[in-house]
């Protein structure tokens, strides 16, 4: 069963759509279930996120952590969207079904592949940002939920 934030969040998707010239566009997907999903972040000259956006392909669990994701980020510096972990989303959605955990994965790496983009664009180094998985099914068996 799902929460009554992760029925909002699916049913009334905050922060839908694209930024043109976004500062960093991430793309994950998981090839297990299907869902893709695309981040763009419009990070300004003091490294404060102005505004996200979402596009995502999947299911109403996938739509709502990005939803809840993009929520999480917005107005943050980078070093703050940081640390928004699949965890964060879970605890800010009041939980998933076990086997939707892996939509929260996809939200957490979807902004670390932003943030990425966004730091290559602009030659700098992001503490903690590691290189993204195209895949995060790639490896899951590993992950710790």
């Amino acid at each position: 069963m799902y929460s009554e934030k992760v029925m909002d969040h699916f049913q009334n998707p905050r922060n839908v759509g694209e930024i043109e010239d976004a500062s960093g566009t991430g793309t994950v997907g998981n090839a297990k279930c299907g869902d893709i999903m695309r981040i763009y972040l419009d990070i300004d000259e003091d490294q404060i996120i102005r505004d996200v956006r979402f596009k995502t392909f999947g299911c109403g669990a996938a739509v709502a952590t990005s939803s809840m994701a993009t929520e999480l980020v917005k107005g943050k510096s980078v070093q703050e969207a940081m640390q928004v972990t699949n965890k964060a989303v879970m605890e800010a959605l009041d939980g998933l079904p076990p086997v939707k955990v892996h939509c929260s994965l996809l939200a957490e790496e979807a902004i670390h592949a932003a943030l990425w983009d966004y730091a290559q664009k602009n030659h700098i180094q992001i503490e903690g940002l590691k290189p993204p998985k195209s895949d995060i099914s790639e490896g899951e068996e590993e992950e710790e939920y």
